[in-house]
């Protein structure tokens, strides 16, 4: 069993002197991984239902440091956390722009990063960042997941799709994982659970208060019946299972890490706390 920590990304603990101090600290004690969580901006109006908690009300207040320029800051003051982003919301930013800094801050960090994503719920948020349809969410975040397994294993490198194309160019350096960092695909519906027989190296889920989550193992099989969620092995390596929990902020959690060079594997993460980022 690995153990990690969400850091935090509001508040007085999210001031860089508590940041470090949370981040060497944690690392001292032997924890495996440090996890952040993703939002760029808060309409001070939201309308959209929060899928993780029973009312449906996001617990957040507004302000929230960037996620991959904190993940970068993380990996400058560690050495052998694992950066988990939990989740990455893939339609908010620019898919070739942001390929190329996790393969940065993977190459900086020595192979140490795990890119957890998901689709998104908050509809304001993409109408402020000029983000692709709402709608159409869970394509375009299909789609840039293939934008970032060309531009990391390929050049010079293509790209044609719906929502976005490039011709011949050079995105390098590759990240330091091969044939990239792992990719948990985070979410509950069926949709998402596609993604993670199609697109995924596991699948990272998060809990509701009082609510039971689903089991994935029929759903997934259904999808694919090559594999289910951690359980089926890909051709090129051997599964390990792993759970992982989650928690928020203070409390500790299981997440399952990976050196770098380690043959690839699927896992599958729970989460015993609501998330509120």
């Amino acid at each position: 069993m690995r153990f990690g920590f969400y850091l935090p990304t509001r508040g007085a603990t999210a001031a860089p002197e508590a940041l470090e101090t949370l981040i060497e600290r944690g690392e001292s004690l032997g924890f495996s991984s440090v996890v952040i969580a993703d939002h760029i901006v808060f309409p001070v109006t939201i309308r959209s239902k929060y899928p993780y908690t029973v009312s449906g009300a996001f617990p957040g207040h507004g302000d929230a440091l960037e996620q991959l320029s904190l993940m970068a800051f993380a990996a400058g003051k560690s050495r052998r956390l694992r950066l988990i982003s939990s989740v990455m919301i893939l339609p908010h930013r620019n898919p070739v722009v942001t390929a190329k800094m996790l393969a940065t801050i993977d190459v900086l960090s020595r192979g140490r990063v795990t890119v957890g994503v998901g689709v998104g719920w908050l509809r304001e948020e993409f109408q402020a960042l000029g983000a692709p349809d709402f709608d159409r969410r869970g394509a375009v975040g299909d789609e840039y997941l293939r934008i970032f397994k060309t531009l990391w294993t390929q050049d010079p490198a293509s790209f044609h799709g719906e929502f976005y194309r490039f011709d011949a160019i050079r995105c390098l350096p590759h990240p330091t994982q091969k044939p990239h960092p792992p990719i948990w695909i985070g979410g509950h519906s069926k949709a998402a659970l596609r993604r993670v027989a199609r697109l995924g190296d596991g699948w990272h889920p998060a809990s509701r208060c009082a609510r039971p989550s689903c089991a994935p193992s029929s759903t997934i099989s259904a999808a694919s019946p090559r594999r289910s969620a951690a359980t089926s092995p890909r051709s090129r390596s051997p599964t390990r299972r792993r759970s992982t929990t989650r928690a928020r902020a203070s409390t500790a959690a299981r997440s399952g890490g990976r050196s770098p060079g380690a043959s690839r594997r699927s896992r599958t993460t729970s989460e015993v706390s609501p998330r509120s980022g």
